[in-house]
């Protein structure tokens, strides 16, 4: 059975989009697409479906939107600032070692108000070297993304599902309607079968009286004949088995669990009932009969196939 559903939501971070939709299909295939970095939400999504969805081919989009920055930190790289002033440090002892007054030695260091070093590295230092600063984004809780996403997910699935119940109650008329065809043709076989019997008694009578010529017919072997033969065209169980199914079916159609499967089987015992009658039947209206039940037959199979 067809269907869609659609619901969006907006968090501190996101804008969230959650859509389903489902095509025919015997078993359930769930398929779900999202953005790499929230594959991890796939499987919970899949069993989300299987919560509310039991036969379909179902595709499940869901859309991340960013509304926000995301939350950064910042650090000081202290491995490489204290590098770094070890090196400065290293060359001012030299530089000092070579004659340089304290109020000359400036290289990566800073100066006090009277021109003379200091052991304090000045931000604009700070900042020019390469790799002083890490910035790291913070990771997304995956608790929390799934605490926003399935809610919007759950309305999108409760969309899906009024669309579904809409369309299964049209196909449920609809099947309901070809059963109640298949019904009066069960009806109509059934008034069929005493001719099919009769016929096949005149039938048998005049094709002993044609080979006996002038001889008598024994009357009561003839009729012992026929009720043998009239044994292995009777379709009375199968008439029977056939308003089994039917009165099944139509249990089926009111119920509030997934039936599809079900009525698939029931579908081919019907046809397997229907087959048997118009092989055992001789009788041409009985035959016609049989075909056209079995083009009810097709049409509820074809509607069956869309019903979870």
């Amino acid at each position: 059975m067809t269907g869609y559903g659609r619901a969006t939501a907006r968090t501190e971070r996101y804008e969230i989009t959650a859509e389903v939709h489902s095509v025919n299909h015997r078993f359930l295939e769930t398929s779900v697409r999202l953005p790499r970095s929230f594959s991890y939400l796939e499987e919970k999504l899949k069993e989300q479906v299987q919560q509310k969805i039991s036969r379909g081919k179902v595709e499940v989009t869901l859309t991340m939107q960013t509304i926000g920055a995301k939350s950064t930190v910042v650090e000081i790289n202290h491995d490489v600032v204290t590098a770094y002033l070890q090196a400065v440090a290293a060359e001012n002892a030299l530089l000092r070692e070579s004659g340089f007054r304290r109020n000359q030695i400036m290289l990566g260091t800073a100066a006090d108000e009277n021109g003379n070093a200091t052991d304090a590295l000045p931000l604009s230092t700070l900042l020019r070297i390469p790799d002083a600063f890490q910035v790291q984004q913070v990771a997304d809780d995956p608790d929390v993304i799934w605490n926003e996403v399935q809610p919007v997910m759950a309305e999108a699935l409760q969309q899906f599902v009024a669309m579904r119940e809409t369309e299964g109650k049209r196909l449920a008329d609809d099947v309901a309607f070809h059963l109640d065809r298949l019904a009066e043709m069960t009806d109509a076989v059934e008034k069929l079968v005493p001719e099919t019997v009769q016929q096949y008694y005149e039938k048998l009578y005049r094709k002993i009286t044609e080979l006996l010529g002038d001889r008598t017919v024994d009357e009561s072997r003839l009729v012992t004949e026929a009720a043998v033969v009239a044994e292995k065209i009777a379709v009375d169980e199968e008439l029977v088995r056939l308003r089994s199914h039917i009165a099944q079916f139509r249990v089926f159609l009111t119920s509030t669990e997934p039936v599809g499967r079900k009525m698939d089987f029931l579908v081919q015992e019907l046809n397997r009932e229907v087959n048997t009658t118009g092989s055992k039947s001789q009788h041409l209206e009985i035959t016609k009969l049989v075909v056209d039940m079995k083009s009810e037959i097709e049409k509820i199979r074809e509607q069956i196939q869309n019903i979870e």
